[in-house]
């Protein structure tokens, strides 16, 4: 003999389940990348959140050149490679390859170019606004400067040692 009472209470519980079941699709929920979201009054609408306003270049001393050689290899060695010449390990992996820091138009960038290229991107590289502070990128600036100058040294024009340097 069969037990009588799941029959009776199935149509019950179909019907509490069918009744109680919202649907899923008509939840509140956010989505982040929906086009009509308005941007918070505070921020101009297509900029960056932070770090993009014009920030004046910090004086050039040897901790600001340091920085901006760890900050390089950081950010930039990756495509542009730690010499500048366009040949880093992302280029190395199938990357399309950036022009060689010391061809004539990096070379003839002012340092507000460079500095608008670190922070907006240029060609198929991205910015860097929102990943390095506006004196990290005057940083960079300094040391592309002075990386620049190294590929085009002259062993005659150094310098002389101080005589307590000298072997």
């Amino acid at each position: 003999m069969r037990p009588v009472w799941p029959l009776r209470i199935l149509p019950g519980a179909l019907l509490l389940l069918a009744a109680g079941c919202d649907d899923m699709s008509k939840q509140h929920k956010e989505n982040p990348y929906a086009s009509a979201r308005s941007a918070p009054a505070d921020v101009a609408q297509g900029s960056v959140e932070y770090h993009d306003a014009p920030h004046p270049a910090p004086a050039l001393t040897l901790a600001l050149l340091q920085l901006g050689r760890s900050e390089y290899d950081a950010f930039c060695a990756p495509c542009h490679a730690r010499t500048g010449q366009g040949d880093g390990m992302v280029v190395q992996r199938g990357f399309p390859a950036p022009l060689p820091l010391a061809t004539a138009p990096t070379r003839s960038a002012t340092p507000a170019q460079l500095y608008a290229i670190i922070t907006s991107g240029q060609g198929i590289m991205y910015g860097f606004a929102q990943r390095i502070m506006p004196d990290d990128r005057w940083a960079i600036v300094a040391y592309l400067y002075a990386l620049r100058r190294s590929q085009y040294a002259m062993l005659a024009a150094r310098p002389a040692l101080p005589q307590a340097i000298r072997p």
